[in-house]
């Protein structure tokens, strides 16, 4: 079972997190990211084929690899044993915004949309007009039965109003002017990919109730451009 089998080769990395280890299973992890890829791609031509915002992507353009930037970290292991890809319009850049794939063992998958990056100040610029702009069409997406009962919007929030924006402590958008970014997350269990009799199907269900959300934020994003020294 595909699933089965990528769950256990991530469980063996985390267990292993080392260069010798890694090497060693060279033809095992080939063989795991085919896979995943199968099921990225998968993944892009239902997305694409629902999603007017999504184009035809190979999987290969659109998933992130094991290495890890270690230069900032505490931890110094050199691998990150989690599956990852980003389906977006631009492919995996995290601008526009698109539907995000992660999978690790022990249930600590999940699915996500929206805008995960937090570092790019114009565009929480931009999202910021937006909610103020069009506050209602904003609260017509997050305040919908069917997102509700999945979604609460995420981000990193500021503990005050950010500045500039003080007009606005009373309103009821303020606490979304807080957020430096905004994102979905539906996590998910081992049991209930391992157990889905078409896991595929179920998961774009899921994308498809963050389809609005994406399209708001992209639509504030339509001038944002990414540092010439990209983070």
């Amino acid at each position: 079972m595909t699933y089965d089998k990528i769950f256990t080769y991530l469980s063996a990395l985390e267990e292993n997190n080392n260069r010798e280890w890694f090497h060693e299973t060279k033809q095992e992890r080939i063989e795991i990211i085919q896979e995943f890829n199968q099921i990225v791609d998968s993944f892009s031509k239902i997305l694409h084929e629902r999603d007017s915002q999504i184009p035809l992507i190979p999987a290969k353009n659109l998933t992130f690899k094991f290495n890890r930037d270690t230069r900032f970290s505490y931890d110094k292991s050199p691998y990150n044993p989690v599956l990852r890809a980003h389906i977006g319009p631009n492919g995996k850049l995290p601008i526009p915004c698109g539907y995000f794939i992660f999978l690790k063992p022990n249930n600590q998958s999940f699915l996500g949309g929206g805008l995960f990056a937090d570092m790019f100040s114009e565009a929480t610029e931009l999202i910021r007009q937006a909610l103020i702009e069009h506050e209602t069409a904003f609260f017509d997406i997050i305040e919908n039965s069917e997102f509700k009962k999945q979604f609460i919007v995420l981000g990193k929030q500021l503990k005050r109003m950010p500045r500039g924006y003080e007009a606005f402590t009373d309103s009821s958008i303020a606490d979304y002017l807080k957020y430096k970014n905004m994102y979905l997350e539906f996590p998910l269990t081992d049991q209930e990919i391992l157990t889905s009799k078409d896991f595929t199907a179920d998961a774009v269900e899921k994308f498809l109730l963050m389809k609005d959300f994406n399209h708001f934020l992209n639509s504030a994003l339509k001038d944002f451009r990414f540092p010439d020294k990209r983070i």
